[in-house]
């Protein structure tokens, strides 16, 4: 059976179609959701068994890590640890925004988020929509891609609906996200910082913040 599809405003989601998403996710369903770069997979990464279920629905290797969505710094500084400095300058800098830090994770976190690297890839998105379902449900939520493991990222809802339509319960529906990059993710280390994927955010963007 297909997933339910919901239409929701990105500019200024419904919040009834909010309260319904978050039920979902309580009940440690995973739902699909639009936010500023492609669509994502939402979930609570508190619970292991939707843990489980993201990495069935994409056929991802459990040995790779589960990014995390916030909606603030301090909530990602709670599932941190041993944050670098170079964490709050680019947090201050690109937050909210299409960037992810990748720093040790919080013993909070559930080891199996991590693909029991003991290291979470965290992102504040410019998204109404992912930012108010991280408020109704009162706890960050997954937020890797909405596509089957190896296959392109989603910008709508119809291409997401076509890779994994079967596999959810309910899709959120803003239309095209407008987005042509993935967020650029960077690894912090004590030691230094290193770009692992270029995106949204150019390298130069990210060196130009780090050494001014």
């Amino acid at each position: 059976m297909p997933a339910e599809r919901l239409k929701i405003s990105a500019e200024a989601p419904q919040p009834e179609a909010l309260r319904y998403a978050a039920e979902f996710i309580a009940r440690g369903e995973v739902v699909g959701i639009p936010t500023d770069t492609f669509y994502g997979l939402a979930a609570d990464p508190f619970n292991l068994a939707a843990v489980e279920q993201i990495y069935r629905i994409k056929g991802r290797p459990e040995t790779r890590a589960l990014p995390i969505l916030v909606n603030s710094i301090a909530q990602a500084v709670a599932l941190s640890r041993d944050l670098p400095d170079h964490f709050l300058t680019l947090a201050k800098k690109f937050w909210p925004g299409a960037l992810t830090l990748l720093v040790d994770a919080s013993h909070l976190l559930p080891l199996k988020v991590t693909g029991n690297t003991g290291r979470v890839a965290l992102r504040w998105p410019k998204s109404a929509i992912a930012c108010k379902l991280i408020e109704q449900t009162e706890t960050p939520i997954t937020g890797t891609s909405a596509n089957v493991s190896g296959f392109p990222s989603c910008s709508n809802a119809e291409q997401l609906m076509k890779q994994l339509g079967q596999r959810l319960p309910l899709v959120l529906d803003s239309g095209e996200t407008g987005a042509a990059l993935a967020s650029t993710i960077v690894d912090l280390q004590e030691s230094g910082w290193k770009v692992l994927r270029e995106g949204t955010v150019s390298a130069a963007e990210i060196k130009s913040a780090l050494l001014s």
